[in-house]
Parts: structure tokens; C-alpha cells; sequence
């Protein structure tokens, strides 16, 4: 079996010994060259597809009603264009085919006849069925048009330039996409803005429709710093794993801050007229912050945990879940205040709930957090039966102490534990917890400012 070798360098005459085979070298210029070139056609090869173009575009259109259910289940007007494409680019093709030193100009020459705004009306994938279907008519009425002996010819003539036709639309569609995104990314940066703002009105409501926006049950702000890396892959990458763990989800940054609007459907929360619960339902009561009425019970922090090491360093921190989209400020505003307080508890979890940070948030002069703290922790707790407010002050007071509670409320030290058991079911906050005793303690220091002190413990003796 002959060896083989490689050629010698150019200018180099070859020098091979006896037996021994070179490989021919290929000029990359002559190849390009070859791809490009394609044989004349003959005067009479062009008469013949001039005189049948007619032919081939009605042939076409009989076709596409034939072939495509959904080409007949199209509106007139948009049936209309895609005959205009189809003609045109027949048409084209001819020119084309014409003059073998001519360039594909496709975009132009097929496409533009057509308005942008049909590329939502039929899609790529439809586009190419449409372009099999003229290259099928084309290809069956080969025969007819070709002069005798010239059939291949003309075939490979539209085979190749039905590829240009395919890679064009293609190209059309892709730059359609990209324009779209580019429009629904600043659409969806108005949205966010407005939503931040509190602005939430009918003009808003029609943007958030035209981005895909469900009816979740509730929704929440989510609010921390933008990391490092381009404006587009940050939006790009928390709406991504946003939208993987919720229903929907938007995403604006304003300057270094990240927001991100998120809506989730979870199980209603069950209200006074609801029927009562099984009685061997059980369970412990649930710690924190308790569910709004008439909002559905989510678990917004684990709803958020995968998604904060997609913010940037920093809390992140979760506004409260509200029912609808034209309650979002609510949250918004909630969620803002908690960023800018969060760096007086350094241990705060990631994500944190902006009621988890009433204490700071209420330091920091928040009114609405004030507001909160009275209506959520302090008059359920004093409109509670069984002395739960002075059970809980005094508890607090004296170093959380159930032995010197008891003493100085002349009960036993069990009944001390069953009314902070019973405050944890009223408020969502259990004294025996260092951080809930905080809230408890800020939201006794609220409640005498607004409403009067409490009676102490003392004044009985």
C-alpha cells in the first residue's frame, strides 16, 4: 500500500520518491470561487421562466390553500401579503436566475413587500412551510418550464436559492425578536418604575397585559443591589430564575438598585367566614409576621431565597405580599424602608422580610412601619383576653424571666408560659425569641406613645 506525504512549500518543485503519493493542495480563494459560480443560463432557459412566472405564482397560491390549513384560516388582508411575498419572490427569482453574476439580495428583494407587523401574524416555522410549498410547485412544474435537457439545471438553480430565501427569513425573524425584546425590556422598565413610584393606573395595567402579566394571588416587591456585569445579563439572569419559580415576574434597575416584582398563586388564607379547620388539623402556629386578611398564605421568604444570590452584596429584602398589582406601593414602600434600615441588624437573614425589620424601620421615623406595628402586634394584643399585654411587658421587663413574671403577676409560672403561648397565636411573635421580644418590646413602646402606658404589674400591690 502506497505511503502518503505531504506536499512540498509553495515554489518548492515536487519531489516524490518512487511510490509514494501527495495530496493535492486546494486554493481556499478557488474554492470560495467555485461555491460562488453557477452556469449561465441559456437565452432560451430565461425566456421560458419569464413566460412562466404567471404560471408558477397562481400554481403557487392554489397550493398554499391546498397544503396549509392554516394559510385558508387567515384574514384577507394578511392572505393578501403573503401572496405579495410569494409573487415576489418568483419574481425575484427570475431576476435572479437571469443574470448568473447578480448577488442574493433577499431581505429586500422578497420581503419587502411585506409589512414588519406579519411576522406576528405567521411564524417562522409557518414561513418555512410556506417556502417548501413554492419550492415543491416550482420543483413539479420543472418539466413544463425547463427546455428538454435543461430540468437539472434549473433545479439546482432553486434549490439554492430557496436556501437564501430560508437563511433571510430567518435573518428577518431574528431581527424582529430582538427588536420586540428590546421593546418589552423598556416597556417592562416603565412598569417597574411606575410601580415604585405608586402609579399604578389603567395606562400601567395595559402595559403589564402586553408583557404576559397573569392575575396571581398575591404579589410582592423584592428590592437589594445590583451586582457586577452588564445592566442587560443582570435583568436578564434574575428574570430568568425568576420567572422558573414564579408565576410572573418582572425585574427594573434603577441606577444600583435591583427590583424585582413578582406575582405567585398559593392556597387562600382562611378567614372568619370560612368553615372551621378538621379537628385534627393541628400544628404550630406559625412565627413571624402574620398573613394580611384576604391574602393568599405564601411563604414569601422561601418564595425569594433562591433568587437573592442573584442580587448584588447586601440585604435583599422582601416586601410585604399584597392581593393585587394596584396594591403593589404597599409593598414597594415597605420593602424600600427595609434596605435602607437593614444595616442596623447585621445578623438579618438573606432574604428578610420588610416586617421582620419593624423595630429599625420604626426607629428610622417610617410612619407606616408605626402604623403596622400598632394595628399587627400592639391592640391585638391588648383587645387579647387574659392580661396577654401586661403578661408580656412585664415578662420583657424583667429579663424574660418567667419566675419573677409570676411573682410580680401573683400567678403561677405555667400560666406565664400559656400566655405567651396565647400571645404568639394573637401577634405571630413569641417572647421567648430574642429578635421577636425586640419587635414585641418596640411595639409596646409604640402602643404607650399612641394609645397610653399599659397598667404595670406593680401598681397592684
Amino acid at each position: 500500500m502506497p505511503t502518503l506525504a505531504l506536499p512540498p512549500s509553495p515554489g518548492t518543485p515536487p519531489r516524490c520518491a518512487p511510490g509514494v503519493r501527495t495530496i493535492p493542495t486546494v486554493d481556499e480563494g478557488a474554492r470560495a470561487r467555485g461555491r460562488g459560480r453557477r452556469t449561465e443560463p441559456s437565452a432560451d432557459d430565461v425566456a421560458r421562466l419569464r413566460a412562466a412566472t404567471g404560471l408558477l405564482s397562481t400554481a403557487a397560491l392554489r397550493h398554499l390553500d391546498e397544503a396549509l390549513p392554516w394559510y385558508g384560516a387567515m384574514s384577507a388582508q394578511d392572505r393578501s401579503w403573503v401572496g405579495l411575498v410569494a409573487q415576489a419572490g418568483i419574481g425575484a427569482f427570475t431576476t435572479w436566475y437571469s443574470d448568473p453574476h447578480s448577488s442574493l439580495a433577499i431581505t429586500a428583494d422578497v420581503f419587502g413587500s411585506a409589512p414588519r407587523e406579519l411576522t406576528r401574524a405567521v411564524t417562522l416555522a409557518q414561513t418555512l412551510e410556506l417556502l417548501r410549498a413554492a419550492v415543491d410547485v416550482v420543483e413539479d412544474h420543472v418539466d413544463v418550464v425547463a427546455a428538454p435537457g435543461r430540468e437539472q439545471h434549473l433545479r439546482e438553480a432553486v434549490l439554492r436559492y430557496s436556501r437564501e430565501v430560508a437563511f433571510a427569513a430567518a435573518r428577518l425573524y431574528a431581527g424582529a425578536a430582538e427588536a420586540r425584546g428590546a421593546w418589552d425590556a423598556r416597556l417592562e422598565a416603565l412598569v417597574v418604575d411606575a410601580v415604585v413610584r405608586g402609579d399604578v393606573d389603567d395606562a400601567v395595567r395595559s402595559r403589564l397585559s402586553a408583557l404576559g402579566w397573569g392575575r396571581p394571588s398575591v404579589v410582592t416587591v423584592v428590592v437589594g443591589s445590583s451586582p457586577a456585569g452588564s445592566p442587560e445579563d443582570v435583568v436578564a439572569r434574575l428574570r430568568r430564575a425568576a420567572r422558573a419559580t414564579a408565576d410572573d415576574a418582572l425585574v427594573g434597575l434603577q441606577g444600583e438598585r435591583l427590583v424585582l416584582l413578582l406575582g405567585l398563586s398559593a392556597r387562600r388564607r382562611r378567614t372568619a367566614d370560612d368553615a372551621p379547620p378538621p379537628a385534627d388539623a393541628g400544628g404550630d402556629a406559625p412565627a413571624g409576621p402574620p398573613t394580611p386578611h384576604g391574602v393568599a398564605a405564601v411563604d414569601l421568604r422561601a418564595a425569594t431565597t433562591t433568587l437573592a444570590p442573584l442580587f448584588g452584596p447586601g440585604p435583599v429584602v422582601v416586601g410585604p405580599g399584597v392581593p393585587d398589582l394596584a396594591s403593589a406601593g404597599v409593598s414597594t414602600r415597605a420593602a424600600l424602608s427595609g434596605l435602607a434600615s437593614a444595616r442596623a441588624w447585621p445578623g438579618a437573614p438573606r432574604p428578610v422580610l420588610a416586617d421582620e425589620l419593624w423595630p429599625e424601620r420604626v426607629l428610622s421615623g417610617d410612619v407606616r412601619a408605626r402604623r403596622a406595628v400598632l394595628d399587627a402586634v400592639y391592640r391585638p394584643l391588648v383587645a387579647a383576653r387574659g392580661s396577654l399585654a401586661q403578661t408580656v411587658s412585664t415578662y420583657l421587663e424583667h429579663g424574660r424571666s418567667l419566675e419573677a413574671t409570676a411573682r410580680l403577676m401573683f400567678v403561677h409560672p405555667n400560666t406565664v408560659r400559656y400566655r405567651l403561648r396565647k400571645a404568639v397565636d394573637v401577634t405571630g411573635w413569641d417572647a421567648t425569641h430574642p429578635r421577636d421580644a425586640l419587635v414585641l418590646q418596640v411595639a409596646l413602646v409604640v402602643g404607650a406613645l399612641a394609645d397610653g402606658p399599659l397598667e404595670r404589674a406593680d401598681d397592684r400591690r
